[in-house]
């Protein structure tokens, strides 16, 4: 067909056409001119893409499919292999080798160390109630008790191995902190309910950098001031705990209450000395004394 056939017929212009064509060409697509009165751009017999088929599930998992595990445990493991084949094979073949030397030297593990993954009970419900935008009603336990909420799920976030959702409560619209993170691993119970309307733009690593950095600063309210010795500080640092170094080998770091505050420092043994506050002082001593008197 010629430019001007192939503008009438895609309801472009005849300069698009031609564009489209050099992009085409330059792709590996095996596209020809010829000229004349009987000539036009031709494709040579019998060549189709092989990336064809790619079902609405493989399409999902495409960006899953550097992560096994996760895609497993959301119901898209067979789509991602088979989403992975089909993008492989439509590769040409230096491309391909690419691919190949990519997944022998690249692998993520999301699981933190000395951690195990998450496995909610209602994961695959909640995704679909994601991609599908529909609400659910669920019971769920926080630190504070067992609530009740009816939620419109925005996204989900696998964060160190545990699965958080990011959804908006219908009973605290339309106040932005509506939108609240709930870890899947607390949900008691899970009923799918009726559509709604998801907003157009949700910048879900926005919401959730927000709700992290709120969720850290409520929880780790309590400062200390400590002094550290060297290995301390490497131990500290390997631990990936936030501290901030002063003079006289003395950190601070926050912690979420005294109590927790002990369990976690005490593991640093007689590397390190709590100086402040006093009543995490005091609960140092105590627990190191009633180790000690168990171990005598």
């Amino acid at each position: 067909m010629t430019a001007p056939e192939l503008a009438r017929a895609m309801e472009v212009s005849t300069r698009t056409v031609l564009r489209d064509i050099d992009q085409l060409s330059a792709a590996g697509v095996p596209l020809w001119g010829e000229r004349g009165r009987l000539g036009g751009f031709r494709l040579r017999e019998g060549w189709s893409t092989q990336l064809t088929g790619m079902t609405e599930p493989e399409a999902s998992a495409l960006l899953l499919a550097g992560l096994p595990g996760p895609a497993t445990e959301l119901g898209l493991g067979a789509a991602a292999a088979s989403a992975r084949l089909k993008l492989v094979a439509s590769l040409p073949g230096e491309w391909r080798e690419q691919a190949d030397r990519v997944g022998q030297r690249l692998h993520i593990d999301p699981v933190d160390w000395y951690r195990t993954q998450d496995s909610p009970r209602f994961l695959r419900e909640v995704a679909d109630a994601v991609w599908r935008a529909r609400r659910i009603e669920v019971r769920y336990e926080s630190w504070r008790g067992e609530t009740r909420r009816v939620l419109e799920p925005l996204g989900l976030v696998l964060k160190a191995g545990a699965w958080y959702l990011v959804a908006r409560a219908t009973d605290r619209l339309p106040r932005p902190e509506s939108v609240r993170t709930y870890r899947l691993a607390s949900l008691l119970e899970l009923q799918v309910g009726a559509a709604f309307r998801r907003p157009k733009h949700v910048d879900l690593g926005a919401i959730w950098q927000a709700s992290a950095a709120r969720f850290e600063a409520e929880l780790r309210s309590v400062e200390v001031r400590a002094r550290v010795t060297p290995r301390c500080l490497k131990w500290l640092a390997n631990a990936r705990i936030s501290f901030a170094s002063h003079v006289d080998d003395e950190v601070t770091l926050r912690v979420e209450s005294v109590a927790q505050g002990a369990r976690q420092l005490l593991g640093f043994g007689g590397e390190i000395e709590v100086l402040s506050p006093p009543a995490l002082r005091e609960r140092m001593a105590q627990q190191a004394a009633a180790v000690l008197a168990r171990h005598l």
